[in-house]
């Protein structure tokens, strides 16, 4: 193995187990080199190091994550449903195509009723019960009550601008924070990698996000929304100057601590993410 000496000097990334790794020359050794190996790996070495200045190679890999990350989550690794039949030859039309066909149970229970020859004539299928539905609809029909009542005592509210900038804000919030994309794509709130046992609630790709990691991102923009309001309140108030002071100071620290943590998201999903406000 003394040929791969070399690999101390530049960073080694590698797609493997359908995701990114970074490895040295131990974990080069051990996963590729050793035999028998059942997997195939695509690697590809850079010169990340700062004193190295390669401009091509920070490029080379944003795209090598994207391209790791489009294939872990594409349509063409999973799921595959398969009938392996019991005494014919195992054959095309035995692949379920998930790109042809629904993904439905109705329509996955008349393809296994024709591969396995009719054998489910008198099964039928079970629906299992969802309670976030009935959930959901709770939610709604509470809020929609509550919204009557509250109209029905007083109406002033509705004509308040207070109530709208306040709407509109957490509008705003959900959708910098990629609650729509969440919503297209199904997200899962966190993950948990089999490999390490550890639960993950922040992506550690810039182009994917769980819910988890939404909610972080939008508590930090409801408090910088707090401490720009609060700076223009200080601003234009005419109260007494102690209390402008203080909104003053707990304002700058608010917008200076979350911006600062929000950046430091934004580098952990990027190492090449360039701005930042504190040290850290």
């Amino acid at each position: 193995m003394g040929e791969w000496w070399w690999l101390w000097r530049v960073s080694l990334t590698v797609v493997a187990f359908d995701r990114v790794m970074r490895m040295n020359t131990t974990t080069f050794n051990h996963f590729v080199l050793e035999k028998p190996r059942n997997y195939s790996v695509i690697a590809m070495f850079t010169a990340l190091q700062r004193f190295r200045s390669c401009e091509p190679c920070k490029l080379a890999v944003e795209e090598f994550q994207i391209l790791a990350g489009s294939w872990r989550f594409s349509s063409e690794g999973g799921p595959v449903v398969l009938h392996l039949p019991a005494k014919s030859k195992f054959t095309a039309d035995d692949i379920y195509n998930f790109q042809v066909r629904d993904i439905s149970v109705h329509h996955i229970f008349t393809w296994v009723d024709e591969r396995t020859g009719r054998w489910m004539v008198n099964f039928r299928t079970r629906q299992p019960i969802h309670c976030h539905y009935p959930f959901k609809l709770g939610i709604s029909l509470t809020l929609i009550g509550g919204l009557v009542y509250v109209l029905k005592w007083n109406r002033t509210f509705i004509f308040s601008k207070n109530f709208w900038a306040v709407l509109a804000l957490c509008f705003v919030i959900l959708m910098l924070s990629g609650g729509m994309w969440i919503h297209i794509r199904g997200a899962p709130f966190a993950e948990s990698r089999t490999h390490t046992g550890q639960t993950h609630y922040i992506h550690d790709m810039y182009i994917f996000q769980y819910v988890a990691e939404m909610s972080i991102i939008s508590l930090f923009y409801m408090c910088l929304t707090v401490g720009m309001v609060l700076l223009n309140t200080a601003a234009t108030s005419r109260t007494n100057i102690v209390r402008r002071k203080i909104m003053s100071v707990t304002a700058v620290c608010l917008v200076v601590i979350f911006f600062s943590w929000l950046l430091s998201l934004f580098r952990l999903k990027d190492r090449f993410y360039p701005y930042r406000i504190l040290m850290n």
